[in-house]
């Protein structure tokens, strides 16, 4: 049985596409707290993180989005989820676009370090490498560079963000990406970022795909995070997304990856980000994103 603290972040500050901040109550509406209980794990929700709305805000850095409200907005979030790693609780982070999880990674990090807990590594399931740099994005939209920022590279306002909660790259893992940008091509082997393809998953398996994610997140049981993007999944499955890309997991590739990572039981934090209702079908998405959460939080078939 684990201490679950649910936080929402309903921020589309870093995205190119309104929506993905009603994702929270989307999510909730699917009964996430419901699923969790199911599973005999205690349930709190810490509420949503205060987010400036958009339309207040106007754009200095064409480069870098709304980078001062982001960052502001993610040393908030990592304040929240190292509260809960103190408290020797998993922090669930519902978003809200994927730039969030430079605070609620970050958190997570710092608060396992003040504790005396050894650092954690990453497991990033997205159809985007989220590598870019304001100088390589064709958007500036930061939800496409939060990853550079928790690996240490200089991303304004998400960099202010992540603080001192870095991630080592060999404990970082991509799974499912398709859809990567040439300057992120070379960041990542620049910085040696493991990265298991669609291609992988389609030659290996996710079996064998997971099982090294797993391996390479979290060696020898060591903890983790998962930080689960749904444009993960196949559009045919995760309609309403900020970001489709055709080729994705299929519903039962994304289950298995989610019970591989349950039965490893190194899982600390999750973050399950860029649900759009607006784009959605009568929720489903949603309704896939606690489903997918359940198993990874221990719900099996049988």
């Amino acid at each position: 049985m684990a201490r679950i603290s649910v936080l929402g972040v309903p921020m589309d500050l870093g995205a190119g596409r309104r929506g993905v901040d009603m994702g929270p109550s989307a999510i909730r509406m699917a009964r996430i707290h419901t699923a969790f209980r199911r599973l005999d794990h205690q349930v709190m929700d810490g509420g949503n993180i205060g987010v400036p709305q958009i339309e207040e805000q106007r754009v200095v850095d064409s480069d870098a989005r709304h980078s001062q409200e982001i960052g502001a907005v993610c040393r908030q979030v990592a304040l929240a989820t190292a509260a809960v790693v103190k408290a020797d609780g998993i922090p669930v982070v519902l978003g809200g676009d994927h730039s969030l999880s430079a605070g609620s990674m970050a958190g997570v990090q710092e608060g396992r370090a003040t504790t005396g807990k050894e650092p954690m590594g990453l497991i990033w399931f997205d159809a985007h490498a989220d590598m870019n740099t304001p100088k390589t994005s064709p958007s500036g939209n930061l939800h496409g560079m939060t990853l550079a920022a928790l690996l240490g590279i200089e991303i304004p306002g998400l960099s202010e963000g992540v603080g001192l909660g870095l991630f080592s790259p060999d404990r970082v893992v991509l799974v499912g990406v398709r859809d990567v940008d040439g300057g992120e091509k070379e960041l990542l082997t620049k910085l040696g970022v493991a990265s298991l393809t669609m291609r992988e998953i389609d030659e290996r398996g996710m079996a064998s795909v997971i099982k090294e994610a797993i391996g390479i997140a979290g060696p020898e049981g060591k903890a983790f995070g998962l930080s689960l993007d749904l444009d993960a999944v196949d559009p045919k499955e995760a309609p309403g997304v900020g970001t489709p890309v055709p080729g994705g997991m299929t519903y039962r590739e994304a289950h298995l990856a989610m019970e591989w990572i349950a039965d490893s039981k190194a899982l600390r934090a999750l973050d399950i980000v860029e649900v759009n209702p607006v784009l959605d079908d009568r929720n489903r998405t949603a309704r896939l994103a606690v489903g997918l959460a359940a198993s990874a939080m221990g719900k099996r078939i049988l």
